[in-house]
């Protein structure tokens, strides 16, 4: 019996950067070299990712050795990023 409605698309997840310490509440998307949305299926992937193009970052919080400036987020939904 099929569904009565579409099934939902599974996540994908983004990476996000704070450039300024000093001002917690911006958060920038990180994009590739052609300046295309990083958009992962997986979130340890997504994670990998991170850890390569940030690894001082990502280290430093491992270690609580700092405030959290780099995150993995889901995207939306209903996000205008999402692959179509």
């Amino acid at each position: 019996m099929p569904m009565p409605y579409p099934k939902p698309r599974p996540p994908q997840f983004k990476l996000q950067v704070q450039e300024d310490e000093t001002d917690h509440r911006q958060w920038h998307d990180v994009l590739d070299p052609n300046g295309r949305l990083y958009v992962f299926d997986k979130e340890p992937e997504a994670r990998a990712k991170l850890e390569e193009l940030f690894p001082v970052l990502v280290g430093l919080e491992k270690f609580a050795a700092g405030p959290k400036r780099t995150r993995v987020i889901v995207i939306a939904a209903d996000d205008d990023e999402r692959d179509p």
